[in-house]
């Protein structure tokens, strides 16, 4: 039997981009290259989910172009709307709002995405089948324009979160409420999306499981509702967080146990840099992360075999 895949993604983006920066720098590309050589270690090839600023970086360019001719990784889409050319001024100061890309009108975000594809597919000279979205906001319009520029995977589902709260543009709805959607591969309904349909895009949606049990998390939304607020239960991702390794061990056990055939973790390119980022910022929090990412690779070296979402996808379609 096929071992369950081990899925890395890197939101590969922008220094820091937690600080509403008004200038984006991209120093982190010059971390990249030791986290890479630690996947390779240990059998896996990271997806490197690659936004504008890092897609004209000289320096992360030339890393990628490397890993992609070696086979040792995959480069896909990730698109900040408020960024991305063309240039559209949704809020009157998208830099400081980051609004959603399925904020802004149709014509825009099909503007976007094609701009965008068409920059990584001539830089990289290959076909993006993979994506993630900017900020998890995702919708039907959306995933019906990935299927016609020719994407195969999505990433952007977030199982068990709410991103409601989390707002874009200061007159919008907020992010995209992905509490009930599943929490494994599918291949989507791309007119209800957090529905499984005949579509030719293949959903890999986040691993992520719930800190507390059932009952506790209704204890506690009661408890928020007697009070008018709204938060969705708490949860815990395959992502490190700093001195999180058996947490992250939880997790994959978890979607494992569950009977998933993959696990997936995320984390920002600009984490494998001191200071790149509010959790690691300085030499001794990156070392330590490495030291989680060892722990945590070794462990799961045992269970899973090393996967790109290009890769698990064709493994999903000639099993279906």
């Amino acid at each position: 039997m096929t071992r369950p895949a081990f899925i890395i993604t890197i939101d590969t983006e922008g220094d820091n981009l937690w600080q509403n920066h008004r200038q984006i720098k991209t120093e982190n590309a010059r971390f990249l290259p030791r986290f890479q050589s630690l996947c390779e270690k240990f059998g896996f090839k990271p997806v490197w989910l690659t936004n504008y600023e890092m897609a004209v970086d000289p320096v992360y360019v030339a890393f990628a172009k490397d890993v992609i001719a070696r086979g040792q990784g995959e480069v896909g889409m990730h698109l900040h709307a408020w960024n991305s050319p063309p240039e559209f001024d949704l809020t009157g100061d998208d830099w400081r709002w980051q609004p959603y890309l399925i904020e802004f009108p149709d014509a825009v975000l099909r503007d976007k995405v094609e701009f965008m594809t068409q920059l990584l597919e001539d830089t990289f000279q290959t076909k993006m089948r993979s994506h993630r979205a900017g900020r998890w906001a995702f919708d039907s319009r959306y995933a019906k324009l990935l299927i016609e520029q020719g994407y195969q995977v999505d990433c952007s589902v977030t199982p068990r979160v709410n991103w409601r709260n989390a707002k874009g543009a200061p007159q919008g709805n907020g992010g995209t409420d992905f509490q009930h959607f599943p929490d494994h591969a599918y291949f989507m309904d791309e007119n209800a999306i957090h529905q499984p349909g005949n579509s030719p895009l293949l959903e890999v949606p986040m691993s992520i499981q719930y800190k507390h049990p059932a009952w506790l998390n209704s204890i506690k939304q009661g408890y928020d509702r007697l009070r008018g607020k709204y938060r969705s239960p708490s949860v815990n991702w395959l992502r490190p967080a700093g001195g999180n390794v058996a947490q992250m061990i939880a997790v994959a056990e978890k979607c494992l146990a569950q009977g998933n055939d993959y696990v997936e973790f995320m984390l920002h390119s600009s984490e494998f840099m001191p200071g790149g980022s509010p959790t690691f910022k300085d030499d001794a929090a990156i070392e330590g992360l490495y030291q989680d990412l060892e722990q945590l690779f070794a462990w799961l070296a045992q269970r899973t075999q090393g996967m790109t979402l290009a890769e698990y996808y064709e493994m999903k379609k000639n099993a279906g």
